[in-house]
């Protein structure tokens, strides 16, 4: 998310870190350490899924903890192995 702000891809209303502080007030979110299991579990996701390294990380962290995503990314939208939040 901070790349993507960093590249211009995403707009916040206030800058990042302030942004970051304010998400993690809400009850049950929280930031998820990059575990081993998740870093192989990236490399082994199942079907076709794109080569963005950040995107497979994203996707393995969902599976593992058994979390639904929201996003707008389009190559995460289509992959149909992951749980995605309307």
């Amino acid at each position: 998310m901070v790349k993507a702000v960093e590249k211009g891809k995403l707009e916040l209303p206030t800058d990042v870190e302030k942004w970051l502080t304010n998400a993690l007030i809400y009850p049950g979110i929280q930031i998820l350490p990059l575990t081993p299991q998740i870093a192989v579990e990236s490399t082994r996701l199942p079907g076709n899924f794109y080569k963005d390294p950040a995107d497979q990380i994203i996707v393995a962290t969902a599976r593992i903890y058994d979390c639904p995503l929201i996003t707008f990314d389009h190559a995460i939208l289509q992959y149909p192995h992951v749980e995605l939040l309307p």
